[in-house]
Parts: structure tokens; sequence; C-alpha cells
């Protein structure tokens, strides 16, 4: 056990790099769905892999051997070793949940607020009187639908047929239900600090499947591509940026000129590139929960002989 169970732990820094290349090699929502799998995965895996951890070493103490009914050490390492290092990843493990939980209370008043903000309009669309241009898609809470949010200033900036598009691409945001994704990347980035790195090809993936979605909606990919970048060009230029919330995906936010070359076709694609990194992704994947699985196992026999009992093979 104390040799697979640092798999899950260095995988992710086997994985990133090829997961950084699926939001331009592959298809936007099969970049989302890969992207998503891979750092939910591979973050649950490294989180047992630190109780994986704690255990061996928790059984040191009397009080936690008697709960566990050992009549003798757990064999998995050696105290000298076990107690250190369960004494790392408990700090470890207590860090990420904090944080975790710090995290997502942070989203819920932010949402939360921004709601309160857009309870102007019953409708789909909350128009806010900003001569500061925004727009963003407002996730559903409980109780309540999700909202496409924009300030006048951004309505003033876009002409009609680019105001259609941009109410597409936020219309695909909440359609896509977007925000759940993009939450998933953040805390999973949490609990392992190699996955931070998935946080921006997440967004530019998520970004990228609206983006299609608008140039669909309005039947013209450069009136799609005006929008975006119309939008991004008079966001940044006004003064003072509006606050939104941090999993409201916005038309104007990202890597613009990316998106706006993607949807004009001249965005250099690679499917070869593509397949490869899934495949590798598919690989990390396996590898790490086969791991941490072995692990388990390995500790679990250990208890047993612990317990005076013989593990059936």
């Amino acid at each position: 056990m104390i040799y697979a169970v640092w798999v899950p732990l260095l995988m992710p820094f086997v994985a990133v790099p090829a997961a950084r290349r699926l939001a331009d090699a592959l298809a936007p929502l099969r970049a989302v769905g890969l992207l998503a799998s891979t750092a939910v995965g591979l973050a649950l895996c490294s989180t047992l892999a630190l109780v994986l951890l704690v255990v061996p070493g928790a059984t040191q103490l009397s009080a936690v051997a008697a709960v566990g009914e050992l009549v003798k050490p757990l064999a998995a390492a050696p105290a000298a070793v076990a107690v250190p290092l369960a004494l790392a990843a408990l700090a470890l493990l207590s860090g990420c949940t904090a944080a975790v939980v710090r995290t997502a209370r942070r989203h819920w008043v932010e949402l939360q607020r921004a709601r309160q903000s857009a309870e102007c309009s019953g409708d789909e669309l909350a128009v806010l009187r900003d001569s500061r241009p925004d727009a963003y898609a407002l996730p559903a809470l409980p109780g309540s639908p999700g909202r496409i949010v924009v300030t006048t200033g951004m309505l003033r900036a876009l002409d009609p047929a680019e105001r259609d598009a941009l109410l597409a691409h936020e219309r695909a945001h909440l359609a896509g239900r977007h925000h759940l994704f993009l939450a998933a990347a953040e805390l999973a980035a949490l609990c392992h600090p190699a996955l931070r790195s998935l946080r921006a090809p997440m967004g530019y993936a998520l970004e990228r499947c609206a983006d299609e979605a608008a140039a669909v909606a309005v039947g013209d990919r450069r009136v799609a591509a005006r929008a975006i970048g119309r939008a991004a060009l008079a966001a940044r230029a006004a003064e003072g940026v509006r606050a939104r919330p941090r999993v409201a995906l916005a038309a104007a936010a990202g890597p613009v000129p990316r998106r706006v070359a993607a949807l004009l076709g001249r965005a250099t694609h690679r499917p070869g590139v593509g397949r490869a990194a899934a495949a590798a992704l598919l690989a990390c994947l396996i590898l790490s929960g086969a791991a941490a699985l072995e692990a388990t196992n390995d500790l679990h026999s250990s208890i047993e002989v612990a317990q005076g009992e013989v593990p059936q093979r």
C-alpha cells in the first residue's frame, strides 16, 4: 500500500500537461467533458490517497486501535514512517476541506448578491442600468431560474444582430449548466495543486461551447465573432469593473482573440494531438483509480491481519 498510494498523488502532474492541449485540439463539448472528468477523477483519487495515508498512523493511537479491534500493530508501514505521513496527510486534508467549504460558501454568497441585483425583472433577461458594459449568465438557484444579466452600457455598445449573438451566447451557458463544470474545476484545484492549471482551459472550452451555440443561433459565424470581439473591447475600455460571481460565465471573458479566430476558422486544429491527449488522460485516470483501489485493498488486508484474521485471497 505504501507504494501504490503515491500514484494518485503524483498522477496529476503527469496528466495536466496533456489535459491543457484538449481545449484547442478537440471539439469544445468533448474537451469540456474530458477536462471535467480529469479534474474530478484525479481530485477524488488524490483525496482518497491522503485518507489512506492517515489510517496507518492513526491506528498507532490506542483509542483508534481499540475501535478497530486491532490485536497487533498495523503492518502497512513502520510506526516511524506511518505517523509522520499520517500527520502530514491529515494537515493536507484539513486544509483542502477548509478551502473547499470556504470557496463553496463564497460562491453561494456571491450568487445570492447577484441574484438580488437581478430581481428587477421576472423574465430570463435582466437589464441593469449601468454605463459599464457587461453581460453574464447568472446560474439558477433553488427556487429561482437562471438569468441573463446585461447592462445598458453593453446593449449600447452592440448593434441588434450582435446583441442577439451575445444573448444567445449567455443563453447557451444557462442551458448547458456550464457553471457546474467551472465550479467542479475550481473545487478540484483546491484538492491538488497541479489541477489549478486546468481552470483556464476549462473556462476557455466552456466559452467556446457557448460561442458555437451563438453562431448556430444567429446563423452567421462572423456576426458571432464580431459580437464577442466588440463586447470584450467595450468591457475592457470601460472605467471600473462590475463585480460578478466567479462561477458566472461572460462572453467577454477569457482569451477572446483565440475564440474569435476559432469562430472564423483561422485556428489550427490538430485532431491527432487531441486524440493522443485524450488517450493519455484516460490512461492516467485508469492508472490513478487502479492504484487507489490497490492501496485500499492492501490496507484492508493489513487491517484484517492486525485484527488476527486471515484475509481471503
